[in-house]
């Protein structure tokens, strides 16, 4: 199984359109060791030439560019995406797929009923896209059971429920229903190497839990440092759960959930959010990650999973 993170921050990037944060003004100008991110998007595949695209970021145009494999050049008009799956229905996770409008046949595309039922009114992509290239969708029922995406056929994915939250637009904001926010367990039924990718996670629950005790390799929540870090950085009054993620210090806190995983075990943080000082290379709280073993995505960042490894 290989990996291949297109983007790794939240919504806005890294630095932030229009924010002057201190980690945002700090890249900026210099004055802290950091790289620029964009929004949070992966490629999966099983031979290295046929992709699925695991969310489609505001940024895909520029992730893809900066993708080879994800353009093979067999024709005129050609891509090495075969499926999208939308883990979710958040804005910087959805809009890219009108990016991928001249795609020359419709879509496939995988998402589970809610995240549908959202970009078909709240957020009409999926209308808006039956004037391009259409959409072939398939419902993904969130009930851990396998399936099959064309692009990685060769790996069961077992699409798990999340505790998150339903996008701002959503009828079902602070009231999320099984659906609104996927993690995946992924079997390479070559190797028998598992991956677990959760890139909104706002509770720990026992599936979830039983899926990265399983994984060798965890790329998960990696948000928000504190549970209020954007009220005392004065970005927003919103709380990390509020918003549907698990910060990674505090009692219940990722690290300390990551800190009882195997010592095998491969531990990632996506998703991180521009205000987040783990995104300083320098600075204590990246330090202290890597006492407990814990890496940072960046763009471009590969994994390979394969037999031995």
């Amino acid at each position: 199984m290989k990996l291949h993170v297109l983007g790794s921050a939240a919504g806005g990037g890294f630095p932030q359109w229009n924010c002057n944060c201190r980690m945002c003004s700090g890249l900026r100008t210099g004055q802290i060791n950091a790289k620029a991110r964009t929004q949070s998007s992966i490629a999966v595949s099983d031979d290295g030439i046929d992709w699925v695209l695991f969310n489609t970021s505001p940024d895909i145009l520029q992730q893809i560019k900066a993708f080879d494999a994800g353009q093979p050049a067999r024709s005129l008009r050609d891509t090495g995406i075969k499926s999208v799956f939308l883990l979710d229905a958040q804005i910087d996770h959805t809009t890219g797929l009108l990016m991928l409008r001249e795609h020359n046949a419709p879509l496939n595309l995988y998402t589970t009923k809610p995240v549908h039922e959202d970009l078909s009114t709240g957020n009409p992509l999926l209308k808006v896209l039956d004037h391009y290239c259409g959409i072939n969708w398939f419902e993904v029922n969130p009930d851990n059971r396998a399936i099959n995406l064309p692009g990685a056929s060769n790996i069961d994915m077992h699409p798990i429920p999340l505790t998150s939250n339903a996008p701002p637009y959503s009828p079902r904001r602070d009231k999320p229903v099984p659906g609104d926010t996927l993690g995946i367990l992924m079997n390479d039924k070559s190797s028998g190497k598992k991956l677990f990718y959760a890139p909104g996670l706002g509770e720990m629950e026992e599936p979830v839990w039983d899926a990265m005790q399983q994984a060798d390799v965890v790329l998960v929540d990696g948000t928000m440092w504190t549970d209020n870090e954007m009220i005392e950085a004065g970005a927003s009054q919103k709380t990390a759960a509020s918003m549907g993620h698990l910060a990674q210090t505090g009692k219940g806190g990722m690290i300390e959930w990551l800190d009882k995983l195997p010592k095998s075990t491969r531990k990632i943080l996506i998703h991180i959010n521009n205000t987040n000082p783990i995104l300083n290379e320098d600075g204590p709280e990246r330090a202290r990650l890597k006492e407990h073993g814990i890496e940072v995505a960046e763009d471009g960042m590969q994994v390979v999973l394969e037999a031995g490894s």
